[in-house]
């Protein structure tokens, strides 16, 4: 770069966007921060959107199956880090629905015990514990204290009144 020539909105977000995938409202948050002129900010968004290298949909869509699959999320938690990305509601409900249609919720929940816990829930201790766990990660009350309570070997007195 010249001396004394300021990288443009484009050429900077252009840049950010090469290291990582981001939503618009991080991607225009980023640049916010450089101090890069607001309507030169939006300029550059709309000319990535419409290049395709800004896309909230891809962004929603990878980041669910990430949340589901690998860190093992309920559909709660992973609308939740949709929405902390700055994805509009519509589009996180599109990509959850997409995800989910993929991912049985279920199957997420029993690998999420599986890999909190080994054989039989022996104590309410355990078991208050691992139900709090899971359901920070998203998964919905009911759901998670049934398949817990298939782990205590049928004894309700785990569960609390």
């Amino acid at each position: 770069m010249a001396p004394g020539r300021r990288d443009s909105s484009h050429d900077v977000a252009l840049r950010i966007l090469a290291g990582r995938d981001l939503s618009t409202a991080r991607l225009r948050g980023r640049l916010l921060r450089r101090e890069l002129p607001a309507d030169e900010i939006e300029r550059a968004i709309t000319r990535l959107t419409a290049a395709g290298l800004l896309d909230d949909t891809r962004v929603a869509v990878d980041h669910a199956r990430r949340a589901v699959e690998v860190k093992l999320r309920g559909r709660h938690r992973a609308r939740r880090e949709l929405h902390a990305l700055g994805i509009d509601p519509p589009v996180a409900s599109r990509a959850l629905a997409a995800v989910f249609d993929e991912v049985d919720e279920g199957a997420v929940l029993e690998r999420a015990i599986a890999k909190r816990v080994e054989g039989p829930i022996r104590t309410r201790a355990e078991f208050r514990r691992l139900h709090r766990a899971l359901l920070r990660q998203g998964f919905p009350g009911d759901e998670v204290t049934a398949a817990l309570l298939a782990r205590t070997e049928g004894d309700a007195a785990f569960v609390e009144e």
